[in-house]
């Protein structure tokens, strides 16, 4: 495989902040020809498909629904999976590596599944996940800004740095 497929997770419902960071984390993965994955709608997801449709780059929506309602404009290609919330299990089964940007439970549910299924988690901001004693669970690395996500998710893919 030539190429890197990289999901970006975050909620519907995000901040200006969080947007800006996934406009430029789907940017760099365009850039450096990684696929975006997506949820498909808004927020975080449709702000990363921008970002890389704007580099010149293909943005995937899986959508939970059966049709194509809600799909945010900037995806490449829309894939109504009828799934629901379980959804997220494929986004995230699909990808090599997944940036969270931002947190709400169905990114939350995301992240697990990643971690579970042994794909690498990268977090830019969003969700701390710790044990029982408060100490960070082993396996999400954290990134500082939206080019270290970018480099640390692409560092850990079968096609290595795209």
């Amino acid at each position: 495989m030539a190429w890197s497929q990289v999901a970006v997770c975050g909620p519907n419902a995000c901040d200006e902040h969080e947007a800006a960071q996934a406009r430029e984390v789907g940017r760099l993965l365009a850039r450096r020809g990684a696929v975006v994955l997506c949820g498909g709608y808004g927020g975080v997801m449709a702000a990363a498909a921008a970002g890389a449709r704007a580099a010149g780059g293909v943005a995937v929506g899986l959508l939970s629904g059966r049709d194509r309602e809600g799909a945010c404009q900037e995806l490449s290609v829309v894939i109504p999976t009828g799934l629901g919330e379980a959804r997220n299990a494929l986004i995230v089964r699909a990808a090599d590596a997944v940036i969270v940007i931002g947190g709400s439970w169905g990114t939350l549910s995301e992240l697990a599944l990643a971690r579970r299924g042994g794909v690498p988690v990268i977090t830019l901001g969003g969700w701390r996940v710790v044990d029982a004693a408060g100490e960070p669970v082993p396996g999400p690395v954290t990134a500082t800004d939206p080019a270290e996500a970018v480099r640390l998710a692409l560092a850990s893919t079968p096609a290595g740095s795209t």
